[in-house]
Order: C-alpha cells, then sequence, then structure tokens
C-alpha cells in the first residue's frame, strides 16, 4: 500500500484500559512505522459526558458537525471506524453522506451486552448491528470464531483478523513480585458486569485469586469476595510482572470477542483456564473443551484452573508467539480502502 493519510475513529482511547485501546494504540505505532500518517478522532477530542454504569467511559454528545470539520481538516485517504458508539455513527454518516468508502471492525458484542440487560431478543440486536456495518466495505473480526458468527448472523461483508501480543513486554519474569500463597489464579482486566467475575471469585480454588484492573464493579466485589486480592498496575511495565507472577490466567468471560489478556498471559508463561466460548477457543486454538500445552477449557472452571495448573511456561510461550503484530498490521492495512477506489 502507498503513503496513506488514514483517519481511526474511535469511541475508545486513552485514558480508558481495555483491550480495544490497547489494539488500536498499538495499530497506530506499526502502521507508522511503515511510513503512513495516522490521526486518531476519540471523545477526547468533544464535549462528552460519562457512560450511563460506566462513568470511566466517555461518551461524546452531538459530534457530528464537529467531526465533519476535523476530518474534512485532516483530509484523510483512508477512513476506518473502530467502534459504534456517537463517534462511529457521526463518521458513519458523514462517509454515507459524502460517498467515502470506509472499513469498521468488531471489537465488542453488544448484542450479548445489551441482551443481558435489557433481555431484547438477540435477533433485534443483531439487525441494529448488521444495519449499522453494512456500508463498510470490510467489518474486521477480531478472531476466527467472530468472524464465524458474523456469518452466521448475515454480515455479508464480515472479514478475518487477528490480534497480537508484544512479547519484548510481556515475557516470563520472576514469580517473587507477588507474595501470597501459592497458586496464584489471576484475573486481569476491566472489573465490569461483562466480564462474568463473580465465576471466577465464587470458585473453590487452593492458594490465591487476584483481579488486576479497575472498573464500576470493584468496589462492589471487593466486598462481596474480600477472601480475594485487588490490585491496579501503573503501566505495562508493572502489569507485565503481575502477568508473570502469576500461576494460573482464569478467563471467566463468555462475551470477548477475543480477550487479548489471554495472549498477554500466554506472553508471561501462565497457562489460560477459560469456558469454552469464543476468544479462548482462538486463543488457544481448540474448537470445543479440552486442553492444549497451554492452557485449558472447560464448563467447570475449577476443573480447567487444576488441569492449567500442569502446563509448562515454556509452551506458553511457543502458544503466543503465533500471534505478532507484523501479521495484524498486514491484515489490517491489506482490507483498507484508499478513497479514490
Amino acid at each position: 500500500m502507498t503513503h496513506q493519510r488514514i483517519a481511526i475513529i474511535t469511541d475508545a482511547w486513552h485514558p480508558q484500559q481495555n483491550g480495544v485501546v490497547r489494539v488500536l494504540d498499538t495499530l497506530k505505532d506499526r502502521v507508522e512505522v511503515l511510513g503512513h500518517e495516522v490521526e486518531v478522532f476519540s471523545p477526547n477530542d468533544f464535549f462528552c459526558l460519562p457512560c450511563p454504569s460506566y462513568p470511566e467511559i466517555p461518551l461524546a454528545i452531538l459530534p457530528g458537525r464537529q467531526l465533519r470539520r476535523m476530518l474534512e481538516r485532516y483530509a484523510p485517504t483512508v477512513i476506518h471506524i473502530a467502534t459504534e458508539g456517537p463517534l462511529g455513527s457521526a463518521a458513519r454518516a458523514w462517509c454515507l453522506r459524502t460517498h467515502r468508502p470506509f472499513t469498521t471492525a468488531y471489537h465488542t458484542k453488544f448484542p450479548e451486552y445489551v441482551h443481558q440487560r435489557t433481555r431484547l431478543p438477540l435477533s433485534w440486536l443483531y439487525a441494529h448491528m448488521r444495519n449499522f456495518h453494512a456500508p463498510s466495505r470490510a467489518v474486521l473480526s477480531p478472531s476466527h470464531s467472530v468472524y464465524l458468527e458474523l456469518k452466521q448472523h448475515f454480515f455479508q461483508n464480515a472479514a478475518p483478523w487477528s490480534h497480537g501480543v508484544d512479547m519484548k513486554v510481556f515475557r516470563p519474569q520472576d514469580k517473587a513480585f507477588l507474595d501470597l500463597p501459592r497458586p496464584i489464579h489471576m484475573c486481569v482486566g476491566r472489573v465490569a458486569p461483562e466480564k462474568n467475575l463473580p465465576a471466577f471469585l465464587s470458585l473453590n480454588l487452593p492458594g490465591s485469586k487476584v483481579v488486576v484492573g479497575s472498573g464500576p464493579e470493584r468496589k462492589r466485589l471487593m466486598k462481596a469476595f474480600p477472601g480475594a486480592h485487588f490490585r491496579t498496575a501503573d503501566g505495562d511495565a508493572e502489569l507485565s510482572r503481575y502477568y508473570a507472577a502469576a500461576d494460573v490466567f482464569v478467563f471467566p468471560s463468555r462475551t470477548d470477542t477475543f480477550g487479548l489478556v489471554m495472549l498477554e498471559a500466554l506472553a508471561s508463561g501462565v497457562p489460560v483456564a477459560a469456558f469454552p466460548v469464543t476468544g479462548p477457543k482462538d486463543v488457544l486454538g481448540l474448537d470445543g473443551d479440552g486442553e492444549t500445552p497451554a492452557g485449558c477449557l472447560d464448563n467447570d472452571l475449577a476443573k480447567a484452573a487444576a488441569r492449567a495448573l500442569t502446563k509448562r511456561s515454556e509452551e506458553c510461550v511457543e502458544r503466543a508467539r503465533l500471534f505478532p503484530w507484523d501479521r495484524v498490521t498486514e491484515e489490517f492495512l491489506a482490507v483498507l480502502v484508499p478513497l479514490d477506489n
């Protein structure tokens, strides 16, 4: 691809801490190294209000006119809409109005999240998502399982993608960083309802349970599970030490599209225990429940954690090597559509 001026429009950006932000941030750096220009249009540029029930997530209020001016000033040659929130919707409307091609991504299973809270039919919610992404030239699907699910929900423009891990940052290190009874079972990520953390915290497991992260459910879960250890990490250097200090990484979410934290755990030499659902199946390379040299999937999460304890650190690192960021970047650039196409 010749030199491009790439506009990425996203409702998730710093200082938010989540997988979408990490993917987009790393992708921006990698694309710029290859000689392209990248401008991120995020809530930081707009008047926002806190998202109901997620005050740490800002929502841009009526961003259409300002976003249009900013995009016209930047004059991108390529447009990628990363999220379906207010900014993503405003960018989509502008592209349709001005007949500009664009690509999108499906980072989050919003139909499942909304269904859990409202009990609205999944078919309605997927119809809404399908309508949002229908004009996109390609809907980047962060895992093979998500790609197949989108095809099953009649997304005609779904495109396979992958995610990666920085193995210079996340690597095996001294486990003495955490002085807690072992084995240490750890979960890292946003402490929010959709992460299904009670499924982990309520397990009868030997040793210690550690949750690293912040979010709207943190205070409630700290009170409900006083035997667990809740920590936060200041930057990737400290976060990588938390990962490496664990003995098993337990991933209780059933709705993540991928679960980048599992890759970061594997790169740190820590095996993964999870449910046999989208995300964990892609990370560990399993079609259903079972086990690999890098971890275990089972609908009984305690059994998965116990079996994962037998895995070797070296095998976990080797599994993580199968997800290089170079491939992620190449796949991203390959589906972008320049405005003259």
